[in-house]
Formats: structure tokens, sequence, C-alpha cells
């Protein structure tokens, strides 16, 4: 998929509770676009770092962070780091951006920062087909940020007990982002992840969430798998890892539906 001078698609990947597979899914949805052709910057946006660990990116080598991107004015020198996948490269997070919360709120355009960056077009954020915005596990003015400068936002639901409560209030944020700042975004699809067949709560959850969403909940499903817990401590995606494990065969589909709802979604638009 090659961007031929249009803006690239900004998805923000994000659900406020924490440990459902959104780092994950960041980094492999990423590496398995980047397969396919795409162009991709993935934009840590959480403190923990942990989308730049499983990247390879060495804390000594994170010199220009998010928290630079969010402070940053259009005469900053906006440095991009690479990373072991071709076509994958990565603004990486520090703990430093748990400060940014903060330092934000007397700004009066706090919620507005990264789109109004991305609003300069900068020439090596521009060039990229995606960005995906890795959101920290809290809906805090880094996730609305992510959620202003987006095209869409991508929803990681784990398959376990109490997973569809907490979407009603990330919802709720979407729809109040739509009806001020970003009046364009959408809910690019909730992706089920930790799927555990042997677990008859993993499909109870799948079966709920396609009857309370219908649609917009992704035919690919994540599985629990080992290979995908064991990725990060090799700080390569499980795509690297392993290609051939259920977690990879899993995210490579994900992408390929991703990029045929894309696909639909823009030819409806245009017939339209």
């Amino acid at each position: 998929m090659e961007n031929s001078g249009s803006n690239p698609r900004v998805i923000a990947i994000a659900n406020q509770k924490g440990g459902v597979g959104k780092t994950t899914t960041a980094i492999n949805l990423g590496t398995a676009l980047a397969a396919l052709g795409s162009r991709v910057l993935l934009v840590d946006f959480d403190p923990q770092g942990n989308a730049s660990t499983g990247l390879g990116v060495a804390t000594q080598d994170r010199c220009f962070t998010a928290y630079d991107l969010i402070f940053a004015n259009q005469n900053t020198n906006i440095r991009i780091s690479s990373t072991a996948v071709p076509g994958l490269t990565i603004v990486p997070a520090t703990p430093d951006l748990s400060s940014a919360d903060v330092e934000l709120v007397p700004d009066a355009r706090r919620l507005h920062k990264i789109r109004d960056l991305f609003a300069t077009s900068p020439q090596n954020i521009v060039d990229n087909d995606f960005i995906l915005i890795d959101c920290p596990p809290s809906l805090n003015l880094l996730t609305l940020n992510a959620f202003v400068a987006a095209d869409s936002v991508l929803v990681p639901l784990q398959c376990e007990f109490f997973a569809l409560e907490g979407l009603s209030q990330l919802m709720r944020t979407v729809q109040s982002i739509r009806s001020g700042s970003n009046r364009d975004l959408m809910i690019e699809g909730v992706v089920l992840t930790m799927f555990d067949k042997r677990n008859n709560l993993s499909s109870q959850v799948a079966e709920d969430a396609r009857s309370n969403l219908g649609s917009l909940v992704f035919d690919t499903v994540i599985p629990r798998n080992v290979r995908l817990s064991e990725a990060p401590s090799h700080a390569i995606p499980a795509l690297v890892y392993d290609h051939t494990s259920a977690g990879s065969i899993a995210y490579q589909k994900l992408a390929g539906e991703l990029l045929a709802r894309i696909r639909k979604n823009s030819l409806s638009e245009e017939i339209a």
C-alpha cells in the first residue's frame, strides 16, 4: 500500500483497562501492515514504553520521544527511530511522558497538540501510510490527544469477565470527542484478544461482544498464545520471533481484514 500524496491514516489503539493486549496489538499489527507493504509509524504514548522495548529500541537510544512530539512546534526537527522491521518506524516513549498530562493542563490547545503537529505536515510523518498510536491504559490527556488527532480508534477487548463493562466508558469518550474536537473520529473496530478456545468464558464474551457490537467486531480473533507473550522479552515482534505461531498468523489476518475494511469504506464514500 503506497501513500500517493494522501495523509496517513491515524489509528489510536486504546482501552483504558490495562493488560488487554493493546501494546501487543500495536506492535504486531504494525509489523503485519509493514509486511504487506505499508509504511507504518508507531507512536508510543504509554510512559511505560513497552512498545518501544518490544521493538528493540534501547532506553539510551530514545533521543527524540513522544514527550518531545507533544511539545514540538513547527520549527522542531522531528526525529523518528528505526526498528528491525522494514517499513516500521517508531517515536519511542520514556517515563518523562508521565509528566506530560500535568504539563498540558494550562495549555489552551492541550487536546490538539498532536493534531496541530500533524497539520504542519512534517515530511517523515506524512510519508507514512499508517500512524498507530499506542495509548496509555487510561482516558487521560494523552489518550484524548490521540483521539483528537486520529481518524479512528481500534479497541482491543480481552475475552475475560467484565470486558464489555469498561468498553461503554470508552465509547462515551469517543462520542464526546466526535461532538467537539474531532467530528470525523470513528471506531475502526473491536478486536477480541486473549481468546482461549478451551475456556467457555472466552466463547461467551466473544458471543456477547458480537451480539452487542455487531459488525464493529473484527472477524479475526487473537488467541492466547505463548509466542505472543515470549516475543517482547526478545525485543522483537511475535511475527519476527515466530511467524508460524497462532498469534502471529492471527495478526497477519487482522492486518488483511483492516485493509479490506478501509478499502470498502473508501469505496462506499466515493459512491456516496
